[in-house]
């Protein structure tokens, strides 16, 4: 059995910062599939591809230079800035929908898993789809006006400009593209653990998810 530890959930729920102290509380590999989206989205702005066009942006998938080993790369260079800036984040969940561009991707990190035995995978069709018997699934979320708050502080501490009017509007958007999607849409598989973030600090949500983990995956090998 491939030990991963499936995290789902909306964005602004805690996905990322929860995942990495996750893996390192068990010794895993952690992978960001939505940074994967990102990569793909930003690839296709820089080479003008038409972001309506799933067999183009299928290929582009295909043949993207994309690392996240320690980082995140495409085509050699450092990427992580780049893709959380505002036209990728535009345009992201519009990308993310084509079935072109996730079969591509959820082949990616299925091998990425199976190459290492595991990990602590996040995104938002991971449960779903990607391991859908993953021996542990968490379903991440928040209230709307939580979730905005948290974004809100990622964009400032980016040195990145946003109210929270303008972040939670942006989150909605998302939020309904991603839940009803034809393809892999954002929801919790029947058998996740739905964990709300809203009033728990982050060493709460890390320490509830490693005791699941426990008692949910099998010994390392």
């Amino acid at each position: 059995m491939i030990r991963v530890v499936a995290v789902d959930g909306p964005a602004g729920s805690g996905k990322s910062t929860v995942s990495q102290a996750v893996a390192t509380a068990l010794g895993l590999a952690v992978l960001d599939t939505g940074a994967m989206y990102r990569v793909v989205t930003l690839a296709a702005l820089e080479a003008g591809v038409d972001l309506d066009d799933g067999a183009a942006l299928g290929d582009l998938a295909r043949t993207a230079a994309l690392d996240l080993d320690g980082g995140v790369r495409l085509d050699g260079r450092d990427v992580r800035d780049a893709i959380r800036g505002p036209e990728v984040t535009a345009a992201v969940s519009r990308v993310s929908a084509h079935p072109a561009v996730r079969e591509v991707l959820v082949a990616r990190q299925r091998e990425w898993a199976t190459t290492r035995g595991g990990g602590v995978v996040e995104g938002r069709d991971i449960g779903t789809v990607v391991f859908p018997d993953a021996p542990l699934k968490i379903y991440l979320t928040a209230d709307e006006v939580e979730r905005a708050r948290r974004r809100q502080r990622d964009e400032t501490a980016a040195d990145r400009t946003a109210d929270v009017r303008t972040v939670a509007a942006d989150l909605a958007r998302r939020d309904r593209m991603d839940a009803t999607r034809a393809a892999s849409p954002l929801t919790a598989a029947a058998d996740a653990v739905v964990v709300d973030t809203t009033a728990m600090t982050r060493e709460e949500v890390v320490a509830h998810v490693v005791e699941l983990a426990h008692r949910h995956l099998g010994p390392a090998a």
